[in-house]
């Protein structure tokens, strides 16, 4: 669409979706100065945001880092997102890094506090309120020898592993309608408006049989990924629609907002890149035991963040592991996602059964106990913290091959953007009055390798904010 007459409605700001990331940009731009309108096509707040546990990355030395004697700067925190970025953004993760603990004071102002606490186990998510956690690969090597170890998992003090952020899109809410920010449920754009010059300066929106247009300085689209979307996931990142996967989203993530911003001109980054997982700790005992593939041999260390691991099993022939743990080794997984295929009482058994080569999985256990027995591991580097022989038979094997675990995941990838979300085509050139931010715009997040837990909230919600105030600054153009 290409024009707006006089009886336009108009605004200097329209935000499209509330989430996190579109609740902090409309808020921001309402704090500064903006007459803001919020489309939302569900009948409530939260999309995607609250069905999440309630992690967000942050770092640099929060409060919470402090209280509970944990070192760490902006600088380390940049070391490890580059080192974990597949196409890191330089800008985008200094901003981030060098912003994290302005960002968590924000959050915090909200209305709630990050408990003062740290959970030192290892787990999807914490099950009480510790405000603190390692939730990526920080200890791992190789990115423990380029950046000094810290946590950076922050958690809403809300216990259990799911609906943690549904409270702060609560205060989030709260916050927004005291700053004037006009909000429309049920009704979601279906348009971009554009003028002669390419510029967008409004959008076209329905609710039930009404429809309309809204005049704007700026459009924030922050409309949720793609998972939904059978078609986009088929096109883009085909194995989040493998049998039996869950997807992880809401009804509306699908893939709206990249599809508005393409239609602009807008560049995409990172779309064959899903997050996909089917964690097998908690207990984290079970860390101490050995993922072979289809040959019998290691591929990944142990002590991985469950997505990292995950992405490397996605990778072996036939996208097929096993985990292998010995009978002094052995619990219950508190998720069972990864169900146990069978227990063997000899090494040769347990070859013919998953098919491997005979004498692999025996050189492969064989190796790994003489190493574990040392604590060392010099094949993959897993910390000896969970290094541990596995020579007490018999032996359980949990499988991990995708189709038979309990897999979940989501997209990650998105509209190409600025540091203040400003929406680029592919040559790098902005689109003028278009901004996109959270789960249809590509940030930090852009593997599953490198993911870390918190890092949607986290980056959602700074990335949103700069998005809203920058868009709030173009106040009058259009």
């Amino acid at each position: 669409m290409s024009v707006l007459d006089g009886g336009t409605e108009r605004y200097d700001v329209v935000v499209a979706g509330f989430g996190i990331a579109g609740g902090c940009a409309a808020l921001e731009a309402a704090r500064g100065g903006a007459r803001v309108l919020l489309l939302e096509r569900a009948a409530v707040h939260g999309g995607t945001t609250g069905m999440a546990g309630g992690h967000f990355y942050l770092g640099g030395g929060t409060a919470v880092q402090r209280a509970t004697g944990h070192e760490d700067s902006a600088e380390e925190m940049y070391k490890y997102l580059v080192a974990t970025s597949k196409e890191p953004e330089h800008d985008k993760i200094r901003a981030y890094c060098e912003g994290s603990v302005e960002h968590f004071g924000w959050l915090e102002a909200l209305g709630f506090a990050f408990e003062r606490s740290f959970f030192p186990g290892k787990a999807v998510i914490q099950p009480g309120t510790e405000g603190l956690m390692f939730t990526g690969n920080e200890k791992v090597r190789p990115f423990r020898e380029q950046a000094r170890p810290a946590p950076r998992g922050h958690k809403v003090p809300v216990p259990g592993d799911t609906r943690g952020a549904a409270l702060v899109m609560d205060l989030l809410r709260d916050r927004v309608m005291e700053a004037g920010v006009e909000v429309r449920y049920e009704t979601g754009a279906t348009g971009l408006v554009t003028g002669e010059s390419g510029a967008v300066v409004g959008v076209s929106w329905r609710s039930f049989g009404d429809t309309g247009v809204a005049g704007a300085s700026a459009v924030v689209i922050a409309a949720g990924g793609f998972v939904m979307n059978p078609e986009m996931v088929a096109a883009y990142t085909p194995a989040l629609g493998t049998p039996g996967l869950i997807a992880l989203g809401s009804t509306y993530d699908d893939g709206l907002g990249i599809r508005l911003g393409m239609s602009a001109g807008a560049a995409v980054r990172h779309m064959e890149e899903p997050f996909i997982t089917a964690p097998f700790y908690p207990p984290p005992v079970l860390v101490a035991g050995l993922i072979v593939n289809s040959r019998g041999e290691r591929f990944v260390a142990e002590d991985s963040y469950h997505a990292r691991t995950s992405q490397f099993v996605l990778e072996q022939p036939g996208s097929a592991a096993y985990l292998i743990v010995d009978s002094a080794h052995l619990e219950e997984p508190q998720m069972p996602l990864v169900p146990v295929l069978d227990g063997y009482e000899t090494v040769a058994e347990m070859e013919a059964a998953l098919g491997v080569p005979a004498g692999a999985l025996e050189r492969t256990l064989a190796r790994y106990n003489h190493y574990a027995a040392r604590g060392e591991d010099p094949d993959f580097g897993k910390a000896a913290d969970w290094l541990a022989a596995q020579d007490q038979g018999p032996w359980a094997v949990f499988d991990l091959r995708l189709g038979h675990a309990l897999y979940a995941g989501f997209t990650l990838g998105g509209l190409r953007t600025t540091v203040d979300g400003q929406v680029q085509r592919e040559d790098g050139s902005v689109i003028a009055g278009l901004y996109a931010a959270g789960a249809c715009a590509s940030n930090i997040a852009q593997d599953g390798k490198g993911y870390v837990s918190g890092a949607q909230l986290g980056e959602g919600s700074f990335f949103g904010r700069r998005a809203g105030r920058h868009a709030a600054g173009r106040r009058g153009a259009g």
